[in-house]
C-alpha cells in the first residue's frame, strides 16, 4: 500500500501518527519485548491507518529470521501436479504455516543435478527450516540437508543408513506397514487364496513398509514374487503392473495396490482384460483420496490423512525453529485405516 504522496508509509511515518520513537515502533513490528500494553495499541493502529508494511530485508536482520519455509519434493514437475496426493499434503502444509504467517517456498528435483542447486539455495540464508518428502534412497539429502545448517522435518520415514538411530532426524509418517497388513487381512477374509500386490518404487520407504505389511499378511509360505510389480506410484505404472501380474500369475483373484493413482490404473487394465471387480478380482488401494469413491465400482482402500499429515510436519518444524531446544517427538506416526467399499466384495 502507498501513502497519499504515492510512496510506501515508512517506519517514520508509523512512529509520528503514534507519538512514539522509531525504536519503539521496530520493536512492536519485530514482535519485541519492553512495549507497555497501550503503546503496542498506538503503534499497532497507526500501522493500520497508513497500510504500513515491515520491509522484509530489514526485519530478518533484526529477527534474524526470514518467515519462509522450504518444501522440497523429491519428485519430478510433471508427478507432483498429476498426483492429488501431492496436492493434499500441500494443502495440509499451507495452512499451518499460513496460520502462523509464514511463506511457502516449493522446490521441486527434476533430476539429481538438481540437489546441489536446492544445497546452495538452503545454505543461502533464504529460509528459516525445510520440509522434505517423497525421497529416494539415491537423493544425497543428509548431506544436503546438513550443509544448508537448518532445522529440517522428513515427511515419511527416513530410510539412509543411521537415520532410525539419530535422536536429530525428526519425521511424521503413517503406519504404511499396518495399513498393508488391514488391506491384505481383509481380502483373505473374503477367502481370496491368490493375493497379488502392485507396489511403488521399493527406493522409498512408504513403498517397502507397504510391501512389508502385504507379505507379513499373506498364509505362512504364501510369498510368490511372481504376485509382486513396481507400479511407480503412477496410474501408467498402476495399469502396466497389472497386465504384468496377470500374465505371470492369470489365477490371482486379489490384488493389494499401494497408492489409490495406481489402482486407478489397474482398475484399467482389468476392464481390459475382461475381469469383473469385485466378481472375479479384488481390489484394494491405499490413501483414500477422492478419487477412490469416484472409481467403478468404488475402491476399498487404506485410508492415510494425508492432509493431516502436512499439517504435522509444518508443526514439528515450526516448533523447532521457535524453540530448538523443544520441538517435541522426533517421530510421529498417524494409524492407517481400512475404509470398505464395493471393489473388494
Amino acid at each position: 500500500m502507498t501513502g497519499r504522496n504515492g510512496r510506501r508509509p515508512t517506519l517514520e511515518a508509523v512512529a509520528a501518527r503514534a507519538g512514539v520513537s522509531r525504536a519503539t515502533v521496530s520493536r512492536v513490528v519485530n514482535g519485541g519485548a519492553g512495549v507497555r500494553p497501550a503503546v503496542r495499541e498506538r503503534v499497532a493502529r497507526a500501522v493500520a491507518e497508513l497500510g504500513y508494511v515491515p520491509n522484509s530485508a530489514a526485519r530478518s536482520l533484526v529477527t534474524r529470521r526470514t518467515g519462509a519455509v522450504a518444501v522440497v519434493i523429491g519428485e519430478p514437475e510433471e508427478r507432483v501436479f498429476s498426483d492429488p496426493f501431492f496436492g493434499r499434503q500441500l494443502r495440509g502444509i499451507g495452512r499451518e504455516l499460513t496460520a502462523a504467517d509464514t511463506q511457502l517456498l516449493l522446490l521441486l528435483v527434476e533430476n539429481r543435478a538438481d540437489w546441489p542447486r536446492i544445497g546452495r539455495y538452503l545454505a543461502a540464508g533464504h529460509v528459516d527450516g525445510a520440509l522434505l518428502f517423497s525421497l529416494h534412497h539415491d537423493a544425497p539429502l543428509p548431506s544436503v540437508a546438513a550443509r544448508a545448517g537448518l532445522p529440517v522435518v522428513y515427511g515419511g520415514r527416513p530410510g539412509w543408513a543411521g537415520a532410525a538411530d539419530d535422536p536429530a532426524v525428526r519425521y511424521v509418517d503413517t503406519d504404511n506397514r499396518d495399513g498393508a497388513r488391514q488391506a491384505v487381512r481383509h481380502l483373505r477374509e473374503r477367502r481370496r487364496r491368490t493375493v497379488a500386490c502392485v507396489t511403488g518404487p521399493l527406493d522409498q520407504t512408504s513403498a517397502a513398509d507397504r510391501l512389508a505389511g502385504y507379505r507379513e499378511a499373506l498364509a505362512p509360505g504364501a510369498y510368490d514374487p511372481r504376485l509382486v510389480a513396481d507400479g511407480r506410484f503412477t496410474a501408467d505404472g498402476g495399469e502396466a503392473a497389472m497386465a504384468r501380474l496377470l500374465d505371470a500369475a492369470p489365477e490371482l483373484d486379489a490384488v493389494f495396490v499401494c497408492s489409490d493413482l495406481m489402482a486407478s490404473g489397474a482398475l484399467r487394465t482389468l476392464r481390459e482384460r475382461g475381469r469383473r471387480v469385485p466378481e472375479d478380482v479384488a481390489v484394494v488401494g491405499y490413501d483414500d483420496l477422492a478419487p477412490a469413491a469416484w472409481a467403478d465400482p468404488p475402491l476399498t482402500t487404506v485410508r492415510q490423512d494425508v492432509t493431516e499429515l502436512g499439517r504435522l510436519m509444518a508443526r514439528m518444524l515450526l516448533r523447532e525453529i521457535a524453540d530448538p531446544g523443544d520441538a517435541g517427538p522426533a517421530a510421529v506416526v498417524t494409524p492407517a485405516t481400512l475404509v470398505v467399499r464395493a471393489s473388494s466384495g
